[in-house]
């Protein structure tokens, strides 16, 4: 994987399947068998997304097909027992849609499904038009950088930086995602700072240091 993607455009999927607010229930289904995919945005008559129908929106039409929920059922279970009912896309989905654009940063993007407990994206352009989706396996991909590749931009973006006059005297190794550093500079109080910044690093699972005296800086 040459380079680092930094932007959601660099991993993300571009041949994106939709449905419009009419889609019947089983053609949905249908569509997500098909490209096998667990949730399909939902777009309007201009292709705008709109909202998002998943497999969770899907469900309750199964949940209580044969049920006759009790009052305090009806209560809790009001928007699930109202998509039981449902026979659109525009009936069933979520709505509004979460998006991302293409120049979101993975760490953004990463953030923004963590909070909302999504699995993918879809991907917007400037009018509201779907031009890809990311999911998390997606964002995952950074990892399957090079340890050289890590290494390379350590030294250049972080040991250089904070140690311009030291460079040569700090040793950079990265095996399997996690960076070492070694060797003796004059500042320690630099080094937390080293370890924000390698941290930010795409493609690094874990740091280690060995600094100055060779006393190794709990930084986990």
């Amino acid at each position: 994987m040459p380079g680092t993607p930094h932007i959601v455009s660099d991993v993300m999927t571009r041949d994106v399947a939709c449905v419009d607010r009419g889609a019947a229930f089983k053609d949905i289904v249908r569509t997500m068998q098909d490209r096998k995919v667990s949730a399909l945005p939902v777009v309007d008559g201009r292709g705008r997304i709109v909202g998002v129908v998943s497999e969770a929106d899907l469900l309750p039409k199964e949940e209580f097909r044969d049920s006759d929920p009790d009052r305090y059922t009806q209560l809790r279970r009001l928007a699930d027992l109202a998509k039981a009912g449902s026979v659109t896309a525009g009936e069933l989905m979520t709505s509004p849609a979460l998006t991302v654009t293409p120049d979101v940063t993975l760490a953004q993007a990463a953030r923004t499904m963590a909070r909302a407990r999504v699995k993918r994206l879809p991907v917007v352009d400037a009018e509201g038009r779907p031009t890809g989706i990311v999911s998390r396996a997606d964002l995952l991909k950074v990892f399957l950088r090079g340890d050289e590749d890590i290494a390379e931009e350590v030294r250049r973006e972080v040991v250089a930086y904070l140690f311009p006059t030291q460079a040569d005297a700090v040793r950079v190794e990265v095996r399997d995602g996690v960076v070492r550093l070694g060797g003796r500079v004059r500042d320690t109080s630099l080094v937390p700072v080293a370890a924000r910044l390698v941290r930010a690093v795409e493609g690094v699972v874990d740091i280690e240091f060995r600094l100055d005296h060779g006393e190794q800086a709990d930084l986990h």
